[in-house]
């Protein structure tokens, strides 16, 4: 015993002293502006459930739809459970392996008719020990990939209650450029109708009559396109949301205003819109696993030591393999050093290390590209406001115009052309309006999917 107690102080040494080789990972500090366009900081609780926001209960329904079993957002939740998988088989290789081996063998020599028979049952352990930390890595990688799985669940349940919203908003703009088109049909033919009556009592010419028929039908004209469309976003929610369209549509069949935009923005500064934005998490967290990754590289250059051991009994006969002196056992270090690897092992190192690179590439990247899409949001939204502010004004002006110009022409104090015009100009300012209405709830859906809101980690994690 006392000798075996020498034998293993080397060892138990050698285990105290295991190291990770590699480079240990550091969260880049991203280069954020001094001064950016955020008036105000609201953190991530303020900005889950945005969507509410707008006090609409098909939009609030169609949603919650979609994030029960989206395509997008099943397969993204089936890489989540597949990276986990992963981390629980890196981690096993840390922990010893064990079998068990049960062997009956009978043997005759050649000739000589006698035949002998042996049994044996055991159990076999090895246990390869992480002396560089490869496994180490290994299991840091895994974990890291997970993390970033998990970011990716988030960022497509942003993305996909996000697409759900700008389709529904469309859907519902262009129902309201669709009654707009068609209130205006309804007012051309009764305003063709008096000028036939006024071309069969010889008060206008044959081309008020011509001109007025053109411009019914170009009215007339408007509608199949805007149907097209809303048939469009129908199917597409169809889609987003998994469920058959015949049931979408009769949720949103009856025609409904746009849903007004909230005033209050949920608005972040740099830093905290890099925390709450899940595809950057993702690209963090891939940034790290690759960055891991050098290390399990890099441990393949150092000895690997393997411990391999067995217990069990052996004997010529069943009956014997109970008695004390059939018990067998056996214990084997074995260290394994490469030696010639043709360059194999320092250029996996180098493929790992140009990975990293490329990761830190794209993480930088997306720190930028997020930070434009937050400013690009903010600067829409200013813009559609101020653009749907002048179009409201634009809108009463112009039915006055029109319903003073219809009153005008019954009483032939003007000619049809200068009707005609305002009944352009009404029609073209009404439809403008409702369009930069949609574009700016659009914008508003932008700006809160730029800030990465909608979802908590914790509610990530739960799915």
């Amino acid at each position: 015993m006392r000798i075996r107690s020498l034998a293993l102080a080397p060892l138990c040494g050698l285990l105290a002293a295991c190291i990770s080789v590699g480079p240990d990972y550091q969260t880049p500090d991203p280069a954020v502006p001094p001064n950016w366009n955020a008036p105000a900081t609201i953190g991530p609780a303020a900005l889950a459930g945005w969507w509410r926001q707008f006090n609409d209960p098909a939009l609030n329904a169609l949603i919650a739809t979609a994030l029960e079993g989206a395509p997008d957002l099943r397969s993204a939740q089936a890489k989540l459970r597949e990276a986990r998988a992963r981390t629980g088989v890196a981690a096993a290789a840390r922990l010893p392996s064990v079998g068990n081996t049960i062997n009956a063998r009978r043997s005759e020599s050649a000739g000589s008719g006698v035949a002998a028979d042996s049994y044996s049952i055991g159990f076999d352990a090895s246990w390869e020990i992480d002396l560089f930390g490869g496994t180490r890595r290994s299991i840091e990688a895994t974990e890291a990939t997970a993390a970033a799985a998990e970011a990716g669940v988030h960022d497509a349940q942003v993305s996909l209650a996000a697409e759900v919203a700008r389709t529904y908003l469309d859907l519902r703009t262009q129902q309201t450029r669709l009654m707009i088109a068609r209130d205006n049909l309804a007012s051309l033919v009764a305003s063709d109708e008096l000028v036939g009556w006024r071309h069969q009592a010889g008060l206008v010419t044959e081309l008020d009559k011509v001109q007025s028929a053109s411009t019914l039908e170009q009215a007339r004209a408007r509608i199949p396109p805007l149907e097209t469309t809303l048939e469009a976003d129908l199917n597409a929610l169809a889609v987003l949301t998994g469920r058959p369209r015949a049931e979408i549509a009769a949720r949103v069949a009856a025609p409904a205003a746009m849903p007004a935009t909230p005033p209050a923005l949920g608005l972040s500064l740099p830093t905290e819109t890099i925390r709450q934005r899940a595809d950057l998490r993702s690209a963090e967290r891939r940034l790290a696993a690759a960055t891991a990754n050098i290390g399990v590289a890099t441990a393949a250059l150092y000895p690997s030591l393997k411990l391999t051991g067995s217990i069990g009994v052996a004997a010529l006969s069943t009956d014997s393999l109970l008695r004390p002196e059939a018990a067998t056992s056996s214990l084997l270090a074995g260290l394994t050093t490469p030696i010639f690897e043709g360059g194999r092992l320092r250029r996996n190192i180098e493929i790992q290390s140009a990975l990293q690179e490329q990761a830190l590439i794209a993480y930088e990247k997306s720190v930028a590209q997020a930070l434009a899409e937050v400013e690009n949001a903010l600067v829409a939204l200013a813009n559609t406001r101020r653009r749907l502010a002048s179009l409201r004004s634009a809108a009463e002006s112009a039915q006055l115009a029109e319903k003073l110009a219809s009153y005008r022409y019954a009483a032939g104090l003007i000619d049809y052309s200068t009707l005609q015009d305002t009944q352009r100009t009404a029609l073209s300012v009404l439809d403008a309006q409702a369009s930069a209405q949609g574009d700016e709830a659009n914008a508003l859906v932008q700006l809160y999917k730029s800030l990465g809101g909608g979802f908590s980690a914790d509610e990530t994690a739960s799915r």
